[in-house]
């Protein structure tokens, strides 16, 4: 529901909302340029002492004003012409005209009303609500994103635009929700919604004198000129007419012939908060302020095309979920947390079997757990992904914190099944963790845990027949996996390696595909990668993708990986066989949480085998020369010694400070946690100083390394635990 208020909004009101952003933020810019143009009052000016610099040199005076800004502009006849400048305060006499600037006019008409009267005023109103509303529901799916009020500025993950459209909008929301907020108010006291809240002013009858300078008169010269608002001079001929005198603090009226005060009148609470939401709107009177919200409205133009990019996409990445129930009214409640979106594909399948079955069902992400809305439900099921090394997916995120902090487990039994591939160390450790953190919480258990492996529609189907039989009903799941989008890439080069240690190696570089501007935009196909992302290959004659680590990015023009053919290897068989010229089917998958980042601080990168490839791709990007030492694990240096001939160049460039090699297959077999060890007190002071630590490569090799590293850093008070829980150990392991 949230996803809804928030995405339509913005989808209808994109234009309006730009428009009105824009404007107002070129507008902010006019306070501030007003306030440091403007000559100021010094310290000590009386408003008597001002206006009488002022009739020195302008004789007809009628009116002094002065502006929030400090601005003072006076108004006269002369000779009947009507006269108006800018004024120094310190001699009286104008400095420039006080034409209105006519860009600043014809702005703030677009700004205001479009350009259209009342009804443009109505249209402006409308983008203000809308954007009222696409700040606060923003700001609630800011914090499902990342779990919590408390970590609204956790780092975030995943392709350019969502993160982009994120960062903005942590930042720029509060400005959003204020200026909009504000536009309302201003709209509603336009249109008469609001009341005046003024205090009737009376004064006494004037003393039918007249001629008294304004100079002379006493109240006048107790007035700080800094709190001066306007001054009206009275028409000399007229003996009722009298000084208006408007401060910060009221509006007083004076006798033209004797100075006496005849009335005065205190500024209301309610005319104090008309000000001040003026003075937060325009900026006038607090022009800081003003360009800050300035700032946070250009935001909105940038989140508006991100979002436009991340509807698109999710259009396509997501299958389209027919007949999706509301919360309240649905008897199944189905939670799906994915990173990539495959699972949002088993959850279509089961939606819509379930609902061929006579069920009403709800599909949301894990994020929008709320049972306080779960008003009917017989039944929840839970479809989750894990991400890297047991993290929540981007859909899940907060879920066990609600979960947790909720009340006790209402009276509906619960289903968990998990989303992964067996062959790597944390298979369905998130789905797991929700599991057992519902076990704790008392949920009844509708079904065992169980797991789906590498998308398998075998396991899915077992696990639809089991939940039909404690539904009570037959159900029958036949899911098709959503095959990822490819394209053809052509191998330019290999390098072979391992022949002479059985163990056949090679890296293989291909031309970079072309891509589509929508594809640089979004990030998608191969419009933007680095080391570290993931390589999908789909092999002749098998629906399921394979998947290598990249050992370049897309700044180096080609795409590179590190492939070691396995006996019986599908993938890796075909892959082995390929000869320049020839072309394979493959797709990008972003892996955000093994990228080297921009920081400065030194990387410890550690891989043994195949594991070099992202390695060597974060050592070659390594313009910046940031400190790398590498360890690299290898059976024999004549027969598998990948990147070899590249090192040293990289070495003379200063992109890699120190390379660490140990050999397996030698005299003396020398593992890459053994050369660790011996680099024990170099390793720990590295990590003291705030090197992340990045290992990658098969699985009992990284438990060595970590094994190893506990021991190095045990006697500074230092873990790996401790470590991964601050983003400085990361692994990408097979």
């Amino acid at each position: 529901m949230i996803r809804m208020f928030h995405r339509w909004p913005g989808l209808l009101a994109l234009a309006l909302i730009t428009v009105l952003a824009l404007s107002g933020a070129v507008l902010s810019v006019f306070p501030a340029a007003e306030r440091l143009s403007a000559p100021q009052v010094e310290a000590g000016l009386s408003v008597a002492d001002l206006a009488a610099r002022i009739q020195t040199a302008y004789p007809g005076v009628e009116q002094i004003r002065r502006a929030p800004s400090g601005r003072i502009t006076a108004y006269w006849f002369d000779g009947g012409t009507p006269g108006a400048a800018v004024i120094d305060p310190a001699t009286g006499q104008g400095i420039t005209s006080a034409d209105p600037n006519q860009f600043e006019r014809w702005l703030t008409n677009l700004h205001r009303s479009l350009f259209l009267g009342d009804g443009g005023r109505i249209a402006m109103a409308a983008g203000a609500a809308a954007m009222l509303v696409l700040a606060l529901s923003g700001a609630v799916l800011v914090v499902r994103r990342v779990g919590g009020w408390r970590r609204w500025f956790a780092p975030l993950r995943g392709p350019l635009p969502g993160r982009l459209h994120l960062e903005i909008a942590r930042v720029a929301v509060a400005g959003l929700v204020l200026s909009s907020l504000t536009a309302l108010w201003m709209a509603a006291s336009t249109f008469g919604f609001l009341p005046d809240g003024g205090s009737a002013l009376t004064y006494a009858a004037p003393s039918g004198q007249t001629g008294m300078a304004p100079g002379a008169i006493n109240l006048l010269g107790q007035t700080p000129a800094s709190t001066l608002r306007e001054l009206s001079f009275p028409y000399p001929d007229d003996a009722t007419d009298v000084f208006t005198l408007k401060t910060d603090s009221g509006t007083g009226y004076l006798d033209q012939g004797t100075g006496a005060l005849l009335g005065w009148a205190d500024l209301t609470g309610w005319e104090r908060a008309s000000e001040t939401i003026v003075m937060l709107h325009t900026g006038q009177g607090a022009a800081v302020l003003g360009l800050v919200l300035g700032l946070m409205a250009l935001g909105v133009p940038v989140m508006g095309g991100t979002g436009v990019v991340i509807w698109l996409a999710a259009r396509r990445g997501r299958p389209r979920i027919r007949g999706n129930q509301p919360a309240g009214q649905a008897q199944t409640i189905l939670l799906v947390g994915s990173e990539g979106g495959s699972t949002w594909g088993f959850a279509a399948t089961l939606h819509r079997a379930l609902t061929e079955a006579g069920q009403t069902v709800h599909a949301a992400p894990m994020s929008a757990f709320d049972p306080k809305h779960y008003a009917r439900a017989e039944r929840i099921l839970v479809l989750a992904a894990t991400y890297g090394d047991g993290a929540a997916p981007a859909s899940a995120k907060g879920f066990l914190d609600r979960l947790a902090q909720g009340d006790a487990a209402p009276a509906i039994p619960l289903a968990v099944l998990g989303f992964g591939d067996r062959s790597f160390p944390h298979y369905c450790t998130f789905a797991k963790a929700v599991s057992l953190a519902a076990e704790a919480k008392g949920w009844q258990e509708l079904l065992a845990f169980d797991t789906v492996d590498r998308q398998s529609p075998q396991d899915f189907a077992r696990w639809g027949q089991a939940l039909g039989a404690a539904m009570g009903i037959t159900l029958a799941l036949t899911h098709q996996p959503i095959i990822p989008h490819s394209q053809p890439l052509t191998l330019m080069s290999r390098r072979d390696y391992g022949a002479e240690v059985q163990a056949p190696t090679a890296i293989l570089r291909f031309a970079l595909p072309k891509v589509s501007l929508w594809q640089r935009l979004t990030g998608r196909g191969f419009g933007r990668f680095q080391a570290g992302d993931l390589l999908g290959i789909l092999p002749a004659g098998s629906t399921l993708p394979r998947f290598y680590s990249l050992a370049s990015g897309r700044r180096d023009g080609f795409v590179e990986v590190v492939v070691r053919k396995l006996p019986g290897g599908l993938c890796s068989g075909q892959l082995m066989a390929l000869e320049p010229g020839d072309s394979m089917a493959a797709f990008l998958r972003p892996n955000s949480s093994f990228h080297a980042g921009r920081s400065a601080a030194p990387l410890i990168l550690i891989g043994a085998g195949t594991g070099i490839g992202p390695l060597a791709g974060f050592t070659r990007a390594n313009a910046r020369k940031r400190p790398i030492h590498l360890f690299f694990g290898m059976r024999h240096p004549d027969s598998d010694f990948l990147y070899g001939e590249d090192f040293g160049v990289w070495q003379a460039q200063g992109h890699l400070t120190r390379l660490v090699t140990a050999i397996s297959r030698g005299a003396r077999p020398h593992y890459v946690q053994d050369a660790l060890r011996a680099e024990g007190a170099e390793v720990a002071r590295l990590i003291r100083g705030g090197a992340r630590v990045m290992v990658c490569g098969g699985r009992e090799m990284a438990a060595g390394v970590a094994d190893a590293l506990a021991d190095i850093l045990a006697p500074v008070g230092l873990t790996p635990i401790a470590l991964k829980a601050e983003g400085r150990y990361v692994e990408d392991v097979y």
